[in-house]
């Protein structure tokens, strides 16, 4: 399905489940909807204060349009493998660093990955040293025999 940004006037693809696709198109037909004319004749503005209402009524705090893209990027990215770069892909986002504030990857989860891969490293490390210090003494005691064999 292609889509014009109201904003940008750019057109984006979005892959839509068949069934809506198929929605959207019989409402159209029903409706006598062109093409290229907007299916819902209804400002973005007036979405973002209708549901404002329904928010207060309902009683929830800081709930907006945006919130429901950070919801389906969300899901997606916890239904998938916590696969990043499809989240990224679905929301167009040129940076990854934008797709994880809409997932909510804190930075404290950043933090403690990054710690786990430093102690990983520090193992490798350690074990790699100790290694590297057994041959070395095995090396100079392997030295030192032969010199007193000699």
């Amino acid at each position: 399905m292609d889509i014009a940004e109201k904003k940008t006037g750019k057109k984006r693809t979005f892959t839509v489940p068949l069934v809506i696709y198929q929605f959207m198109e019989n409402y159209c037909l029903r409706n006598k909807i062109g093409k290229d004319e907007l299916i819902f004749k209804i400002s973005e503005r007036a979405v973002q204060k209708y549901l404002k209402k329904v928010v207060d009524y309902l009683g929830y705090e800081n709930v907006g349009t945006h919130s429901f893209r950070k919801f389906f990027a969300t899901e997606i990215y916890n239904n998938n493998g916590h696969d990043i770069a499809l989240v990224q892909e679905l929301l167009q986002h040129s940076n990854p660093s934008t797709t994880r504030r809409y997932i909510g990857i804190a930075q404290e989860r950043v933090e403690n990955a990054i710690e786990k891969h430093v102690d990983f490293i520090n193992d490798v490390l350690l074990y790699e040293v100790t290694v590297h210090v057994i041959c070395f003494l095995g090396n100079r005691i392997f030295r030192h025999k032969i010199l007193l064999l000699d």
